[in-house]
């Protein structure tokens, strides 16, 4: 039964290795400096088969492949997965400045080729900083300010644009710049975007970085955040600087001679840093601004729909408008429906499906009018005009639906009574109700005259008098009490007292149960409990020449301080050599006793 049950077992591994897509991938840096060693990884999800590694043109090859393997097999609800990889690492160095391709690795499995993607590996020196500073590095906008060089750690703040009309968006990107280790960042001050409108575009969480060639300097990046900017005002906006806090790894002592950073603690830093401010120009929109404008910088098309082309009078017939495009669509006002009185619209409920990206916010808008027929006939829904800014070319252009007709027929009710609704209120033929006026009673009726209230008496003024004096009393004393505990030291001070005298209460105790060990430890309590509270000393502190010390300056004399000592000499005598201290534990216990109360009667 168990080979029947193996050979299953290796049956159902045959097919699950059979049925996997095999893939080979690869790791490896982008950017490294001339002399750099540094590694490139394959990794193939099935076994079996030949792996076949490139040249590597333009680098020197230190050792490889070392191969590694792991596997791993899931049963679940009866299905099995199995996962399975190979690894081949290669250790490379950079011998000269210049931008090298590999080609893709090959991995043969039945007779069927699989190749990796293609290797793109920058590699600098020192020379190449000022030529990549000339040329202006990496290309597009997301190059960071020169006087970043340099730098350690920063921050930088790039717009895809710096010039834009009212309303046409600017993507912002926040993006991190290291070259010393990180463990996170601690917290992240974006500006206040005055006169600006923003959208957060969805950017993964910051959890790994890439390298970078940033001025001939190789930095590790990361984006921290994107969003889009709206301007609402024209002029010269500033937008202030991004501040991030970051949590810096740093050595906490030098390496060991012999074992290197294997046994070096380290510590987190936070440390703080800022962009360069930035200002853009919002030129307003040209020309003049149609009647119909929807406020949408962009592009813009739009459709509409009439659910119902017949209706009931009363009944109510949806119509839809939908704009669809790109802009800030967030602000785009619900088109004007020009309708004969005799047709009554509400309010249109406004649905939208928009995505922001670094392109800018796509989507539609849907309008939903609900229209309600007043009376029957036909009726006309007339072109509904949209105007839009296009910053393609530059000026207003206007969207117009078709027209839409539909017919209100008259219901069963309306046939009966004859009956016709205007403006949603329904008429009705007076009804005689009866007794629908009541006269007023003519009559006065028993009248008598009332008794003496409560308010004409001087027993209610002297009560309340007698209340309010209260209140302020109790109100005083109140607030006196709560003076006198807002100091807690002050507190502990006038108890300690009343605390002392519980406490050798509780030695007492001990002393009557011939418990001399804990008698004696209670009377140290005591004392030094004592102490603590009237010296406002904490207990941490309290030693026995800090409380001399603070007993002589307020005046308590020597022959006090001396019995001070004797308690504390004979305490903590007895509770190493308890047989030596029993007969005079009741001597012990009245000059404590005696000392606090001469104390508190000197302190207070």
């Amino acid at each position: 039964m168990k080979k029947i049950l193996i050979i299953f077992l290796a049956f159902l591994f045959t097919l699950a290795l059979r049925a996997q897509d095999i893939s080979l991938k690869v790791e490896y840096p982008s950017v490294v400096n001339a002399g750099e060693q540094f590694t490139i990884m394959w990794t193939v999800n099935s076994g079996g088969g030949e792996f076949a590694a490139p040249s590597f043109n333009g680098f020197t090859k230190l050792m490889g492949p070392q191969t590694s393997y792991s596997s791993s097999t899931q049963l679940i609800n009866g299905k099995m997965s199995h996962q399975t990889s190979y690894s081949y690492v290669y250790y490379l160095q950079a011998s000269r400045e210049g931008k090298y391709v590999i080609s893709p690795a090959e991995f043969t499995f039945k007779n069927q080729t699989y190749a990796s993607d293609s290797i793109y590996i920058e590699v600098i020196g020192t020379g190449s900083q000022r030529q990549n500073a000339s040329s202006g590095g990496n290309a597009g906008t997301s190059e960071p300010d020169a006087t970043y060089a340099g730098n350690d750690i920063f921050v930088n703040l790039t717009l895809n644009r710096k010039e834009v009309y009212l309303g046409e968006f600017i993507a912002a990107t926040v993006k991190l710049y290291t070259r010393v280790n990180l463990s996170g960042i601690n917290e992240i001050k974006f500006p206040a975007f005055n006169n600006f409108l923003k959208s957060d575009i969805a950017t993964p969480p910051l959890t790994s970085l890439r390298q970078e060639n940033v001025r001939g300097t190789i930095y590790g990046t990361g984006v921290v955040q994107q969003f889009l900017l709206y301007p609402q005002v024209t002029g010269d906006i500033e937008i202030d600087p991004v501040q991030i806090s970051v949590l810096v790894q740093q050595k906490s002592k030098q390496s060991d001679p012999f074992f290197g950073d294997f046994f070096t603690s380290y510590q987190t830093i936070p440390r703080s840093v800022a962009s360069q401010s930035m200002k853009v120009h919002i030129k307003p929109l040209p020309g003049v601004k149609p009647a119909d404008y929807s406020g949408v910088v962009g592009q813009l098309s739009m459709k509409a729909a009439l659910n119902k082309d017949t209706v009931n009078v009363n009944d109510p017939v949806n119509f839809t408008i939908t704009v669809t495009g790109n802009g800030n669509l967030k602000v785009a006002a619900a088109p004007e429906l020009k309708l004969t009185p005799d047709i009554e619209v509400y309010d249109p409920k406004i649905t939208d499906d928009l995505k922001n990206s670094i392109t800018g916010t796509s989507g539609q808008k849907t309008f939903e009018y609900l229209l309600i027929p007043r009376h029957n006939g036909d009726f006309i829904i007339p072109p509904v005009t949209y105007s839009f800014f296009n910053t393609s070319s530059g000026r207003y252009e206007k969207l117009t639906t078709r027209e839409f007709r539909f017919h209100a027929k008259k219901g069963s009710d309306q046939n009966s009574g004859g009956i016709t609704v205007y403006g949603g209120v329904s008429k009705e033929d007076v009804k005689y109700l009866g007794k629908d006026i009541r006269f007023i009673k003519s009559d006065p009726g028993n009248l008598a005259k009332a008794a003496n209230i409560i308010l004409s008496r001087r027993s209610f003024y002297s009560f309340y008098a007698f209340a309010a004096l209260a209140f302020i009393v109790i109100l005083f004393l109140r607030r006196e009490h709560i003076r006198r505990n807002s100091d807690v030291s002050q507190v502990k001070n006038r108890k300690a007292g009343k605390v002392a005298v519980k406490r050798l209460h509780n030695a007492a105790i001990c002393l009557k149960n011939d418990e001399i060990d804990r008698f004696y430890e209670e009377i140290l309590k005591a004392v030094w409990g004592y102490l603590s509270d009237k010296l406002s000393i904490p207990v941490s502190e309290m030693t026995r020449s800090n409380a001399v010390t603070a007993l002589s300056d307020r005046g308590v004399d020597e022959q006090l301080l001396d019995s001070l000592k004797n308690i504390l000499d004979t305490c903590e005598y007895a509770r190493y050599a308890p047989s030596a201290s029993e007969t005079g534990a009741s001597d012990i216990y009245e000059k404590t006793s005696q000392f606090i109360k001469s104390v508190e009667n000197l302190l207070t």
